[in-house]
């Protein structure tokens, strides 16, 4: 009986801190920090100028679900914030493999990095994950787009350009 009861004990103690966290993440965090060098192996599109302007780099993969769901908002988000927005999709997966991905169009500006070093410095554990950079080289928000209650979207975007410019 008086392990039922310490088992209990400790599920509820491991339960009440996962809801007591703020927002989950599946990375370090850096927010309201000064963002790591954007450092990537190669550009699969044309590189972007990123001078004066907030950056949105979404790590991504090929064989990911929720990654390809989010890839039609990014596009959204690339044409509605093109004047103060860059958006840069990397994935760790090879060139070839990025070339021949065919499920959704990808609008924005994209980059392979194979040895993962920018995934590594984030410790990205979980993808996607997204981190929004101000000019100032800033991170203004970071996470999984579609974590409920804590999604990335268009109005949350649209703030902090709003704030940060």
């Amino acid at each position: 009986m008086k392990s039922r009861k310490s088992m209990f004990l400790l599920v509820f103690l491991f339960s009440l801190s996962i809801f007591a966290q703020k927002k989950q993440l599946w990375a370090k965090s850096f927010l309201n920090e000064k963002a790591p060098e954007l450092v990537v192996e190669e550009w699969i599109s044309e590189q972007p100028d990123t001078k004066g302007k907030f950056i949105l780099i979404d790590f991504w993969a090929t064989w990911c679900g929720p990654c390809i769901r989010a890839i039609p908002e990014l596009n959204a988000f690339h044409e509605k914030f093109k004047d103060d927005l860059v958006v840069i999709g990397i994935s760790d997966e090879s060139k070839e493999k990025i070339n021949s991905f065919k499920k959704v169009k990808i609008d924005y500006y994209s980059a392979i990095d194979t040895k993962e070093t920018l995934k590594n410095i984030y410790e990205v554990q979980g993808i996607p994950h997204c981190v929004l950079i101000d000019p100032k080289g800033i991170v203004r928000w970071e996470g999984f787009p579609t974590l409920k209650g804590e999604e990335l979207t268009e109005k949350v975007i649209s703030k902090i350009i709003e704030k940060y410019k």
